[in-house]
């Protein structure tokens, strides 16, 4: 089922990055991202649903607790292209990481997501 692009680069922040539950988080990524989707991270890209599924969740237990903030409305362009600007941190501390994640979109749902990390808010 195809989703819109403000509901996907969302449902990845929260749903599949945010998400402390494997089997949840898989879920989603099954229902959101095409069959052969790429992450690009600074230091490696994966590649393919199991891939994401395997960093996402490596991701979230060596950070417990985070969650993510969005900073402004999903922006988009021609259909294809999403960008959401967001910090993550625990409640109550300061914001621990900020980034933009730049996504393709094919078909309704995400083909490669491009993960920048963002000076943090001053």
């Amino acid at each position: 089922m195809p989703h819109s692009i403000p509901t996907l680069l969302t449902r990845n922040l929260h749903e599949v990055f945010g998400q402390d539950d494997p089997g949840r988080r898989r879920a989603t990524i099954d229902e959101i991202f095409t069959e052969d989707a790429v992450f690009h991270e600074p230091e490696a890209v994966h590649r393919g649903r199991d891939e994401i599924a395997r960093i996402a969740g490596e991701i979230r237990a060596a950070q417990p607790g985070l969650q993510y903030t969005i900073l402004r409305p999903v922006e988009e362009m021609h259909g294809t292209v999403g960008r959401i600007q967001w910090v993550a941190g625990r409640p109550g501390e300061a914001p621990a990481h900020a980034g933009t994640d730049v996504m393709l979109i094919r078909d309704g749902r995400i083909a490669a997501i491009y993960l920048f990390f963002d000076p943090l808010p001053g």
